[in-house]
């Protein structure tokens, strides 16, 4: 089988050296010989992490899709702009694809998924979500007998990294941002990984596989991590919880509830002992109950693992056309926010005078809500605490009413500080 790369980079560096790494074992388990033979890259001078001798090398993508002696296509450029067009012209020549790039299958994926299909070609994207956590094959394959209740994951390792470093380091967010950056898990600008669009991507794609529906980017509920402070990883600590950066799907009734966002997650629960750049999925499923995937959710041959695994598939022929793993793809309509159920931590920056707390908290119980925990601490001179408490389960809608009548007193001296608390029961 000959292999054509958009690509040179990190991850198609990655693919060679570990195609000549494991050359024996993937022709053995593949029953054939994968052949890297042409590559496009920006320039053909640069230096390259894995030998080129035997590859042709082009700045010309289109050389690659339309070159008849190439069979798969390998897209690992990134981008869904001219890497849409690349792939869409690759299918019409009824070539195969493998890409890793997240955003063009979460934005695009439908459209191209069918494109595929109605050519008869393959369109894979394992290493698309948490990199060489084969999770997508888990889900379409290993889990097929289970009704799919609940899909959570740390799917970004650059926002995990730095959460990780405030809370274990006592730093701050600007601090470790900038350490991340530095050691290259960050962009120049991070926009992307620490406000929740990456990890939204591959949310997309997991709630797609987990629950048979069509990719719906544009129905998930996005938030960063760059107004988590030190006192809230504090004071999560004090009352027994670690902060992630979670992406949960699960369905609410007949509606799909999609979200990113910070969520204080239990000290005993698996998933927060994820840290550092690692990835973790957790899945819960009707027969099999709770399972959980861990690695590395980047880096060039872990993320090479899971595109030569889809390689493999293609060459053993062991897919279908339909490799969202359903016959067809369904709409799904979006669980309102207000609508969504939830365990909160709040946290106040209040004046510390006699029957403020006494106050909020006869606030919360006129909106049904109760307090199961809850922190006071004095501050500075000036008699200001910082109150943090965790509610009872509650819709978002009432929390919000409670919120918005706590901040009219004249005491707060700041907005309320609003976090989901998950236990992934």
């Amino acid at each position: 089988m000959n292999i054509g790369i958009l690509g040179l980079g990190t991850v198609g560096g990655g693919v060679v050296n570990v195609l000549n790494k494991n050359q024996a074992q993937i022709t053995r388990r593949s029953g054939d010989s994968i052949n890297v033979t042409h590559a496009a890259v920006r320039d053909t001078t640069q230096t390259r992490i894995c030998p080129i001798e035997h590859i042709k090398l082009t700045q010309d993508p289109f050389e690659i899709v339309n070159n008849d002696d190439i069979d798969v296509v390998l897209e690992l450029m990134g981008g869904t702009g001219l890497a849409k067009d690349l792939v869409e012209q690759a299918i019409k020549n009824s070539k195969h694809v493998v890409t890793a790039n997240k955003a063009l299958i979460a934005i695009h994926g439908n459209e191209l998924l069918a494109l595929a299909k109605d050519n008869n070609t393959y369109l894979l994207f394992e290493a698309a979500v948490a990199g060489g956590i084969p999770i997508l094959k888990s889900l379409e394959q290993g889990l097929s007998a289970n009704q799919i209740e609940l899909v959570a994951g740390i799917i970004n390792g650059t926002s995990n990294f730095i959460l990780t470093e405030m809370r274990n380091k006592d730093r701050d967010f600007e601090d470790v941002l900038k350490e991340a950056q530095a050691l290259g898990y960050a962009e120049a600008d991070p926009t992307f990984d620490v406000e929740g669009i990456d990890a939204a991507h591959k949310l997309v794609i997991l709630a797609s596989m987990a629950f048979g529906c069509k990719l719906q980017f544009n129905q998930v509920s996005t938030q960063g991590i760059s107004k988590i402070s030190g006192e809230d990883i504090a004071f999560s600590a004090e009352l027994g919880y670690i902060i992630k950066h979670l992406g949960i799907a699960k369905k609410l009734d007949s509606k799909l509830q999609m979200h990113v966002h910070p969520t204080l997650v239990p000290k005993t629960h698996l998933l927060s002992n994820v840290d550092g750049v690692m990835n973790g999925v957790l899945v819960k499923g009707n027969a099999v109950g709770e399972t959980l995937y861990y690695g590395a959710g980047a880096g060039a041959e872990a993320t090479a693992s899971s595109v030569i695994a889809d390689l493999v598939d293609i060459i053993k022929g062991t897919i279908n056309h339909d490799i969202l793993g359903w016959q067809s793809l369904i709409n799904i309509p979006k669980c309102k926010t207000d609508d969504i159920e939830s365990v909160f931590y709040l946290r106040l920056l209040a004046t510390d005078k006699p029957g403020v707390l006494a106050d909020i908290t006869a606030t919360l119980a006129n909106h049904n809500i109760s307090v199961e925990a809850v922190i006071q601490k004095q501050i500075d001179q000036k008699n200001n605490a910082h109150i943090a408490i965790i509610t009872n389960l509650i819709k978002t809608s009432e929390l919000n009413k409670a919120v918005t009548e706590i901040q009219t007193h004249d005491y707060v001296q700041e907005d309320v500080k609003i976090i989901f608390v998950e236990t992934l029961n």
